[in-house]
């Protein structure tokens, strides 16, 4: 019985904004996007930015473990034990404004790998870096809404699992950078 409300409530969602939030300007913004959050494109570019300052590297190692473990657990693992159908499968009137991807639905790896780094940015950058990344972590969430590409709870998981891989990659990453077999270059190189 829960599950076909939360169907419901997906279905009814999307098609809400559909119907009263799509604009030919604001198509174009949530294209672009989702497009900066396909294969992690923007954070990988952060975070090669990043590796170039001292004072941010351990940021930048961070970020990039964090988008491996949702890399790894979202689009190798859970997606394809959970098999669910895109949305633009099942609700006839929905209109999808991109390619239609042709992975399965949940969790949203756009929304986890997003939520993944930019929880990195906030909790290890200044504030004026890590706010908008935070910022731009909901616009690509919100973006494959818009577009037709997940229902709400795809995303609202993929971000509550990109939020626990973040803080995740945070606690691990001093255990591998200064684990014994560690090369010792390595080790100075994010001191």
């Amino acid at each position: 019985m829960l599950h076909n409300k939360f169907h419901l409530w997906d279905d009814s969602a999307l098609l809400w904004l559909q119907n009263h939030l799509r604009r030919t300007w604001l198509t174009i913004f949530m294209k672009t996007a989702t497009f900066l959050g396909n294969g992690g494109i923007l954070w990988i570019a952060l975070c090669i930015i990043l590796l170039f300052f001292r004072e941010t590297r351990f940021a930048a190692a961070a970020g990039f473990l964090a988008l491996l473990c949702s890399v790894l657990v979202i689009n190798a693992l859970l997606k394809n034990l959970i098999g669910r159908d895109r949305p633009f499968n099942r609700i006839q009137d929905l209109i999808v404004l991109i390619k239609r991807p042709q992975d399965f639905s949940f969790p949203s790896g756009h929304t986890s790998s997003s939520f993944a780094v930019s929880t990195v940015f906030l909790c290890t950058l200044p504030f004026w870096f890590g706010l908008p990344a935070l910022l731009i972590a909901f616009t690509i969430a919100f973006s494959r809404l818009y577009l037709g590409a997940h229902y709400p709870t795809d995303v609202l998981c993929g971000a509550i699992l990109g939020i626990l891989f973040g803080t995740a990659a945070l606690y691990l990453l001093p255990l591998l950078l200064y684990a014994s077999w560690m090369p010792e270059g390595v080790q100075m190189f994010f001191r």
